[in-house]
């Protein structure tokens, strides 16, 4: 009977040691959990770990950048994306990002360069052309916002998108076209937002 709970104890400890320890991608997926709950600080806590086992996981630095940025701490959320850039400079999403955090920080120039890469990279994202419009319009370049809503709608409408052209048009006085978009917004034949925003796909 000793030899059997020796034994037993033996291989319980033998398959307790087999079971691996979490990996990077592990805690890249866990942050992205507590991202989608609402646990920001417990998302980066997985991410620095994630970074910590693997510094070269440029996913973790985006999913990082994002939950700082959701978060508030647009410094941080800066540096990560443009880790995600440097590291892979043919990604569109993270000049979006990075342009995202640079106006949140008022930095509205450089955003626009990052605007203007990303879009170079990836003409199909009209979430890069909403970041971007939003940016003209605080610099109340209204021409361009509307220019920018405009490729958003035709990329994918979005009752968001034509309340947010019409308030530029509202700025530069063009009550007209200004009401048209606000009563298209309000049909319903269209989705209320562009999309739910994530920083990086």
């Amino acid at each position: 009977m000793t030899k059997k709970i020796l034994l037993f104890t033996l291989i319980c400890a033998g398959l307790a040691a087999c079971q691996t320890l979490p990996t990077a991608s592990e805690y890249l997926t866990r942050g992205d959990g507590f991202v989608k709950d609402g646990k920001i600080p417990q998302a980066i806590k997985a991410y620095n770990k994630a970074l910590a086992m693997n510094p070269d996981l440029t996913a973790v630095y985006a999913s990082r950048g994002a939950a700082y940025f959701f978060s508030g701490d647009y410094a941080r959320a800066q540096e990560d994306f443009l880790t995600v850039v440097e590291k892979n400079p043919y990604q569109a999403d993270g000049y979006t990002a990075l342009g995202s955090a640079l106006a949140a920080r008022g930095d509205y120039q450089n955003a626009i360069k990052m605007f203007d890469i990303s879009i170079r990279l990836n003409p199909r994202k009209p979430e890069t052309f909403f970041s971007r419009a939003g940016v003209f319009l605080m610099l109340k370049e209204y021409d361009k916002a509307i220019a920018d809503y405009t490729s958003v709608i035709l990329l994918a409408p979005a009752a968001d998108v034509y309340n947010a052209r019409g308030a530029a048009y509202l700025q530069k006085g063009e009550q007209e076209k200004a009401q048209k978009d606000f009563i298209t917004a309000r049909n319903g034949a269209m989705p209320d937002k562009l999309n739910d925003y994530r920083m990086i796909d």
